[in-house]
């Protein structure tokens, strides 16, 4: 299994996840609910930036995290 990446900027208010590999990064595209997926030369999305993520707003709750192959 690939190594997830999870970084928070709490100047930036950003939460931004890697799936694939950074340097991969072709283009991105905006949802419309304040989420940007990243993606490869191929389309296939390698990560996704969470715009307006606030960690306070997130206190005392849990991620849970499941491994799944296809």
């Amino acid at each position: 299994m690939a190594d997830v990446k999870v970084i928070y900027d709490r100047a930036g208010e950003t939460l931004v996840v890697w799936f694939g590999n950074p340097g991969d990064e072709h283009i991105c595209e905006e949802t419309g609910d304040e989420v940007i997926l990243i993606k490869d030369r191929e389309g296939r999305v390698i990560g996704f930036e969470k715009l307006n993520f606030r960690l306070a707003d997130h206190a005392g709750q849990t991620l849970a995290v499941e491994a799944a192959t296809a």
